[in-house]
């Protein structure tokens, strides 16, 4: 570019590189928004009382997702049980007393690998090592397998957010004699809580759409199981195999559920934000 100023020149190439941004920005928006408008479009139309209080039909019949809600919700709470305590203990570790040891180093390795491992690949590996061993599918092994999800992320936010605690207020309490376990869990976590708690929402998030580690593990069923050592519905699977088959009915209820699906992972990263965004203006 003869005759072109060094000022001009960096306008001009500031230029191209918006411009490649917004479209790419544009074009991502784009299907995300014919994404979500398809499923307003057709969700919308299979919400009624019905999904709340009826099982999941056979083909032909009228029904409801009655026992997969409640199957979904069931293994995800006992898997944010399981995962939750161990995610924060490792966390904890890995912050408060681990920092530079080797052993800390390894973890942090094997929880990035976790974290980005596919969901399938957890699900075979609960499959093999408790499906197998047991005989049968169960909502066990489906909540084993969300929980294992549920830990990396779990320990990624918490040691995160307990680094961020000033520590002054660690040398402080210290310096008063309290012991190393009560300024860990009187003041690190009381100052870190409101990012923890959003670690723990973030996951809940996660594996609340989570369906092949299920598919290998909680399998599903069509009556109402509160027993977890047995088979168990939820949504993941019941809308997969819902949108597979060639039965309209079963197909609006496979929208209605992926609508509530939506909606739950929307109102926890929303409360996640929420929280995060008042910790940081407190």
């Amino acid at each position: 570019m003869i005759g072109i100023s060094p000022y001009s020149r960096r306008r001009f190439i500031n230029f191209i590189g918006l411009a490649f941004s917004l479209g790419a920005m544009i074009f991502g928006l784009f299907w995300l928004g014919w994404i979500i408008f398809t499923l307003l479009r057709y969700g919308f139309g299979g919400l009624s009382l019905d999904l709340f209080t009826k099982m999941t039909p056979p083909p032909g019949s009228a029904g409801g997702l009655l026992n997969a809600i409640f199957g979904s919700l069931v293994m995800s709470l006992v898997a944010t049980l399981i995962g939750t305590p161990i995610g924060i203990l490792a966390a904890t570790y890995l912050s408060e007393y681990g920092r530079r040891g080797w052993l800390a180093k390894v973890t942090r390795f094997i929880n990035d690998i976790l974290l980005s491992a596919p969901s399938i690949v957890i699900g075979l590996f609960i499959y093999s090592i408790y499906v197998v061993s047991v005989g049968h599918f169960s909502g066990w092994a489906g909540a084993i397998a969300l929980s294992l999800i549920v830990i990396p992320v779990v320990v990624r936010t918490t040691e995160d957010m307990l680094r961020l605690v000033p520590d002054q207020l660690r040398e402080a309490a210290a310096a008063l004699g309290s012991p190393r376990w009560k300024i860990i869990v009187f003041i690190v976590y009381r100052a870190a809580k409101a990012g923890m708690l959003t670690g723990v929402l973030l996951a809940m998030a996660r594996i609340s759409g989570e369906t092949a580690p299920l598919l290998f593990t909680a399998l599903n069923s069509q009556f109402w199981s509160p027993n977890l050592n047995a088979p168990m519905a939820n949504l993941p699977v019941v809308i997969f195999q819902f949108a597979m088959s060639p039965y309209q009915d079963w197909h609006d209820l496979a929208w209605a559920g992926a609508l509530l699906i939506t909606l739950g992972v929307l109102g926890f990263t929303i409360l996640a934000r929420f929280l995060l965004r008042k910790k940081r203006y407190e």
